[in-house]
This record gives structure tokens, C-alpha cells and sequence, in this order.
């Protein structure tokens, strides 16, 4: 494999910023050092002066609608948009068509990636209430994670049978990653605004309907559950402050039982993006208030939540401009997270290094993924260059996702990705892709 050469870099890693070379050799980080002189010419060099060097952002929660639902998305398009976006790790949720509710049809999913994803890839076993058995079967070396819809999202998966969940969380020593809305609430809440509204309900109910009550409900209830049975828990993107008060930030992450993730979207928009987006930042759970946001801030900064990821999950733009009844929940952002996080730091509210903590470090620790995450001498060379000063405008011309539509059209970042690495392969370079190698199977030292 060729040998890599990366010359004057700031490279942020394990809270500190440095200047640096690095060497790239047989897929793997070889050399970090002030000034890295070789006596032969290696394949490439890269002069990075003025760009800052971050190992590559590793999203937990992405959903790229392969197998089943591929006139919205497949594993090729959305880690090809990923790269693009500095993501070069990605883990999928298994409400495919069918859903990777067995053995089988999860290394079906493997199978796939493997011929297809531009990044290195695991996919979760999706739990329900009838396939225990099967999911005792998962191997934690191999496989990132058990997730459980504890609400309903695309693809019904509910997991409603407390008798079931409770078996579940006491059975498995897998991490179990769940989504966490109360569905009776919901379905009440529902019915009410049907009455007044009839299908066509304005987006603004959204938060509404998917209300901070039946977020806080459910998310406690499976942080109690966890607790009483000593399961290994992590609770999927957060959308209020009042949720933020059932996590701990007073011992490390390393010690942590119960962990929690935000996403993009809702350290990004608030429920005054409604008028203006509509239903494209229709998600579940919803987008809420600017109190709520600015709770997720100050607990991601905190401490309380570890992870920033995505929730990745593309539409047509056909299917989202349906009346509000009919429109599924759900958008993509793989492509544009990374930016509108460093915009974010940009404007004061994160700091460079916490960012790579949230997007890089911790999703690493927290999935006990083997050698990825950080810049260190015998790590997989996973890695993004990003220039600070380098404007770029989301338009439909450079929108990579399959679906066509972002729902950052129209802003303008003050920062663009210039190449992204994977597994030690320039796979992205300036707008330009090598689409012969592919990513690799992650693994889990558990």
C-alpha cells in the first residue's frame, strides 16, 4: 500500500492542538512528528499548511435504506455523501426492508457494504418483542450494537412489551441503544390535533405531538430498567433539556453504564426553523423549542451527553412534501454535520477539541471500536483534513445524497472538507472520489 506523507498540520486529538507531519503506511497511522524527513520519496504528499487534521468522525446512528427502501438512499450513495462530509465510520439501524431482525439478514446487510460503502461500516440487530433467542446470537466482537425502538419510527419495530424489554436488558452484555418516545402519548396527542385539524396539521404541532412528555416518559423508563438490571444502555438523540437531568457527567465515560447522543439536527434548528422548512426538518424525535436546544448544548458541553451524531435518515423530497399526516420523519445529513459543527465553533458555542471529543474520541470509546477514533501511531489511518477559511454554499449541485435535498440548502459554511482518508486510501480528494476501494467491517474489542 502506498505510503502517504502529510506535511504541516494542526492536528486536534485528545484535547490538544499541534503542528505536526504525519506519516501514512499500510493503511495505518506510522509517524507523528514535528518534522518527519524520509530518505525515499513516499507516493504522496500532501502540504496541509493553514488546515487542521481530525481523525475521522465516526457517526452512530445513520440510516442508509439498504436493503428494501432504495429509491430513498443505498449504502454506496450515503457513505459516498459521508466521506465527502469527513465521516468515515458509520453505524446503521436495522429498519431495512426486511429489517435485520435475524441473524441472517443483518450479515445479508454486511454482505452488501462490504462490495459497496465508501466507509467503514457495522449495522445494529434490531430487537422486537417476539426474537429474543435470535438476538442472544449476536456477536459483540463483531456486531456495534442491539437497538430498540421504544417509539415508533420508519418501519414499525416498536418494542412495547414490557414483559420483553425487560428480558432483553437482563439477558444481553450487548450495548443496547434505544429510541426513546412513550407511543400512547403520542398516539393521544394525535388523535387531538386530528380533531382539530383534520390530516393536513400544520408542522408546528410536531413538538407537539411528539411532546417533551413522551420523550422524558420513555427515556426514563428505560434508564430505571437499565439500572434495576445493570444493562449496558445508550439513548439515542436527545431532543430536551429535561431529558439532559437523568445523565451523569460526575465520573468518566469509560465508567459509564447509561450514555446519551444528540444529533445534528437539534443543536442546529428549533421550533422557529418550522416556517420556513416545513417538513423537512420533520424528525422524530421532533424539534423542539430554543430552551430545549440550548439544554443539549449545555449538557453536551457538560458532559452529560457524549456523542454527537446524525440520525442520517433520507426521504424523497416528494415524500416529505406530503400534508403533515403523510410525511415520513426523517432527513439526511451525513454530508453536512461535520460543517455545521465546526460553523457552530465558529460562532463561539464549541470548542474545536470538544468537537473532536464528541465526533471522533468518545463514539470510539463508547462502542469499544478497536483502533479508530484518534490520531495515534498504529491506529487506522481514518483521517480528515478541513480548511477553516474555505466558504462553501449547499446547493443542489453538490448535494451528494440520493434523495437530492438537504436541509441546509441554501447556508453557507465557512469551512469545507479537502480530503478525507479511510483505512490509509485518499478516498476523498477536492471534490473527487476513488471508487475503487472500499471501507472495512469495524471490530469491537469486547
Amino acid at each position: 500500500m502506498k505510503e502517504i506523507l502529510i506535511k504541516n498540520a494542526q492536528i486536534i486529538n485528545e484535547g490538544i492542538i499541534y503542528e505536526s507531519d504525519l506519516l501514512i503506511k499500510n493503511g495505518f497511522i506510522d509517524k507523528i512528528d514535528k518534522q518527519i524527513e524520509l530518505k525515499h520519496s513516499p507516493a504522496q504528499i500532501i502540504d496541509a499548511k493553514g488546515k487542521i487534521l481530525i481523525p475521522g468522525i465516526i457517526d452512530d446512528q445513520v440510516h442508509f435504506r439498504e436493503p428494501g427502501l432504495t429509491h430513498k438512499a443505498t449504502i454506496a450513495t450515503e457513505s459516498k455523501a459521508a466521506v465527502a462530509g469527513g465521516i468515515t465510520s458509520f453505524i446503521e439501524m436495522p429498519n431495512t426492508v426486511p429489517q435485520a431482525t435475524t441473524q441472517k439478514l443483518l450479515e445479508d446487510k454486511f454482505n452488501i457494504a462490504a462490495k459497496t460503502s465508501y466507509a467503514n461500516y457495522s449495522f445494529m440487530f434490531g430487537g422486537t418483542n417476539d426474537n429474543l433467542e435470535e438476538l442472544l446470537k449476536t456477536d459483540p466482537k463483531k456486531v456495534a450494537a442491539i437497538k430498540l425502538f421504544l417509539g415508533s419510527s420508519t418501519g414499525n419495530m416498536l418494542v412495547d412489551d414490557e414483559d420483553v424489554l425487560k428480558k432483553i436488558f437482563s439477558s444481553t452484555k450487548m450495548l443496547i441503544a434505544v429510541h426513546c418516545e412513550d407511543e400512547t402519548t403520542i398516539q393521544n396527542n394525535l388523535e387531538k390535533a386530528i380533531a382539530k385539524f383534520g390530516e393536513d396539521i400544520p408542522i408546528e404541532m410536531h413538538p407537539e405531538i411528539r411532546s417533551e412528555e413522551a420523550c422524558y416518559l420513555s427515556s426514563s423508563k428505560a434508564i430505571a430498567l437499565a439500572k434495576e438490571t445493570g444493562a449496558r444502555l445508550h439513548v439515542f438523540h436527545l431532543s430536551t433539556a429535561k431529558e439532559t437531568a437523568l445523565f451523569r457527567n460526575d465520573i468518566p465515560l469509560e465508567e459509564k453504564q447509561i450514555t446519551a447522543e444528540v444529533c445534528t439536527h437539534h443543536l442546529w434548528f428549533d421550533d422557529s426553523f418550522y416556517k420556513e422548512k416545513g417538513t423537512l426538518i420533520k424528525w422524530n424525535p421532533a424539534v423542539k423549542s430554543k430552551k430545549d436546544k440550548e439544554g443539549l448544548w449545555a449538557a453536551l458541553l457538560d458532559d452529560r451527553i457524549d456523542v454527537i451524531a446524525t440520525d442520517h435518515a433520507p426521504h424523497t423530497k416528494e415524500e416529505k412534501d406530503k400534508e403533515y399526516t403523510k410525511a415520513p420523519s426523517g432527513g439526511p445529513l451525513v454530508q453536512h454535520a461535520l460543517q455545521a459543527m465546526i460553523e457552530c465553533h465558529k460562532q463561539g458555542r464549541i470548542s474545536l477539541e470538544k468537537l473532536v471529543e464528541k465526533m471522533c474520541h468518545n463514539p470510539a470509546k463508547l462502542f469499544n471500536i478497536e483502533k479508530r477514533g484518534f490520531v495515534k501511531k498504529g491506529y487506522h489511518a481514518d483521517l480528515v483534513l478541513v480548511d477553516l477559511n474555505s466558504k462553501e454554499t449547499v446547493s443542489k449541485d453538490n448535494i451528494l445524497y440520493k434523495c437530492g435535498w438537504s436541509p441546509f440548502e441554501g447556508t453557507t459554511f465557512n469551512s469545507s472538507i479537502s480530503h478525507t482518508f479511510v483505512n490509509g486510501n485518499l478516498i476523498y480528494n477536492q471534490g473527487k472520489f476513488n471508487d475503487i476501494l472500499k471501507g472495512k467491517r469495524l471490530t469491537f474489542n469486547r
